[in-house]
């Protein structure tokens, strides 16, 4: 089945050839560059948050939401890494017209995200290495699933704001990092990738668990003491900011959060 996956995401990427000349439209893409040992390759990454250790002289196409077309040009890449929510529709629709090889890359799940690294691998003719750090993903990934798993999943809350209050929706992919560790999302059943819930209906739900980015943030649960997650005192910090970057450190990130998880106070 992953071989499959594998498959398609390289037919959808289209012909394979080396890229010399990248820029990366996603810090997450950044990333997983830099983890297959091809940050030379890299002539411009648009911006959110710091740079991975070492591409302080890789110029900047802007700020996430806001691309440089011009100078984008000017580098002249010979591949485009799109994450396609970091730049306008209009940018994106005119990324396609340019004739430069894209690939685009949007992993809803850890399995794909995992494939998704071995076919940036072979784009940047670094196949065997991409291969290699899939492979030990992957067999980390399968460690996580096998140690933490629960007949009777955790049902977590895990918020991304306070106000107004925004969560994760099934599809995005921390809502599958919780499924590694035992957990379901309290709000998987929402497609938006981060809907805006009401204060009702998240008591409505009852989670057993709260995740939130900020002490505050799980302090302010405090008011509404018959959540059980309030109650049993489940209420925890982000273990690990890699969560929301989808490179191949989210496993690890990830395996942060099992453990945060797997710590919590038993119920009563």
């Amino acid at each position: 089945m992953r071989g499959l996956l594998v498959l398609v995401l390289l037919v959808v990427a289209g012909p394979l050839a080396a890229a010399t000349r990248v820029v990366s439209l996603a810090p997450s893409l950044t990333e997983i560059v830099v983890e297959l040992g091809a940050a030379d390759r890299l002539v411009g990454v648009l911006d959110a948050g710091a740079r991975p250790s070492g591409l302080d002289a890789v110029p900047s196409l802007g700020r996430y939401g806001q691309l440089d077309m011009e100078r984008l040009l000017s580098l002249e890449p010979d591949l485009i890494l799109l994450w396609p929510a970091s730049v306008p529709p209009a940018q994106r629709a005119q990324l396609q017209r340019l004739g430069i090889p894209l690939y685009s890359a949007e992993p809803h799940d850890l399995d794909s995200l995992v494939a998704q690294i071995a076919v940036i691998g072979e784009r940047l003719d670094r196949a065997e290495a991409g291969q290699q750090y899939a492979a030990k993903l992957r067999a980390r990934l399968d460690e996580l699933r096998r140690r933490y798993h629960r007949e009777q999943p955790l049902r977590v809350f895990y918020q991304v704001w306070d106000k107004p209050l925004y969560t994760v929706g099934g599809g995005q992919i921390i809502s599958d990092a919780l499924k590694a560790c035992g957990a379901r999302n309290l709000f998987d059943d929402l497609k938006l990738p981060a809907p805006q819930v009401s204060i009702e209906s998240v008591l409505l739900r009852d989670p057993q668990v709260i995740v939130a980015g900020d002490q505050a943030q799980l302090e302010a649960w405090a008011r509404w003491p018959a959540v059980s997650a309030v109650r049993d005192r489940r209420l925890l910090m982000v273990p690990d900011k890699g969560l929301e970057r989808p490179s191949g450190q989210m496993i690890e990130a990830t395996a942060k959060l099992c453990e945060a998880l797997a710590r919590a106070p038993a119920s009563s």
